[in-house]
């Protein structure tokens, strides 16, 4: 297997499992996780950063294997006591989980970014790889459903995407400013690959592409770019996806995901169960065992869509 650093575009739970694997198979340092932000909002007067939060504690050896998100070994003292004053508990945050929200706000709002409070976390919790948010600039994702137009953790945690979407857009992305170490990395002529994890493509891939300038740098990437689909035999294995791919008229499968990608992609990634309906892809395709369900899953996972991007470097 080749050498060199690789760049990761991620979303929360499925994104976090493969940037795992990838920081398993890698030499130490190696990765770099550009992190969705779009789902980022203000609860309880406190700054949340879910995407970033779910890497960092799977990173860090920390996450709850039983729900995917949050620290494991959790207590609910704090949302008990919420609870009595009647206040909103729909979002639910953890006692360990709150002293990072407590610490990010109290740091925003002295000044600083994203980027280096989610750096010195990373430190902290002694992650190897490096994690960065997609930008430093407030992006927002917003929903328009049957119940009109909804913030997206409105959406997702507290309707518990029961209304029907229609269209998605992405707040504040068309000025934000690309985190310039992603920008540095795609720019960067030794970059062995992009892996672009198994995340909601719509709410978690799409907000990263959004931002201004990134699309165009990942396009004119020398690196290969290698997706792994979100979806296994016509579903997705954790979230929305399925449901919001159905709302918007977008047929359920991996192929449709590489199609959405489109020419970004040098090579894609799926589940054995959907060999043949991406047969007619104009695309490198690579089999793998796409439900990461142990740790040898991840890592063999993350080999795989390293090998299919070195075949693709091979061939230039």
């Amino acid at each position: 297997m080749e050498s060199g650093r690789v760049l990761a575009f991620s979303g929360g739970i499925g994104g976090a499992k493969l940037a795992l694997g990838l920081q398993r198979v890698l030499e130490s340092g190696m990765l770099l996780v550009a992190a969705n932000t779009g789902d980022d909002f203000e609860h309880l007067g406190l700054s949340i950063s879910p995407d970033i939060d779910t890497l960092l504690y799977t990173l860090a050896g920390l996450d709850n294997p039983e729900v995917g998100w949050g620290r494991r070994d959790e207590t609910w003292n704090f949302m008990a006591a919420l609870e009595t004053l009647e206040g909103e508990t729909w979002f639910r945050l953890g006692d360990r989980d709150l002293a990072l929200h407590v610490e990010r706000t109290r740091r925003l709002r002295k000044g600083e970014s994203l980027s280096e409070i989610t750096a010195d976390v990373a430190r902290a919790l002694r992650v190897p790889s490096k994690v960065v948010p997609m930008s430093d600039d407030s992006v927002r994702t917003r929903v328009e459903t049957d119940e009109g137009w909804l913030d997206f953790q409105e959406y997702f945690v507290h309707r518990q995407c029961r209304p029907v979407i229609s269209a998605i857009v992405f707040e504040g992305a068309a000025t934000a400013r690309a985190n310039p170490d992603v920008i540095a990395a795609l720019a960067d002529p030794h970059l062995r690959a992009v892996i672009v994890c198994p995340s909601n493509p719509f709410i978690s891939i799409e907000p990263i592409l959004a931002v201004s300038g990134m699309r165009e740098a990942l396009e004119g990437c020398a690196a290969p770019v290698v997706a792994v689909s979100p979806i296994i035999g016509g579903a997705s294995i954790k979230g929305p996806t399925s449901k919001m791919m159905h709302e918007l008229g977008i047929e359920c499968s991996a192929a449709a995901v590489a199609m959405r990608y489109g020419s970004l992609l040098d090579a894609f990634v799926i589940d054995e169960i959907d060999a043949n309906i991406c047969a007619d892809l104009q695309l490198p395709l690579v089999v793998a065992k796409g439900l990461m369900t142990t740790i040898a899953d991840r890592e063999c996972l993350a080999m795989a869509a390293l090998e299919a991007a070195d075949r693709v470097a091979a061939t230039r």
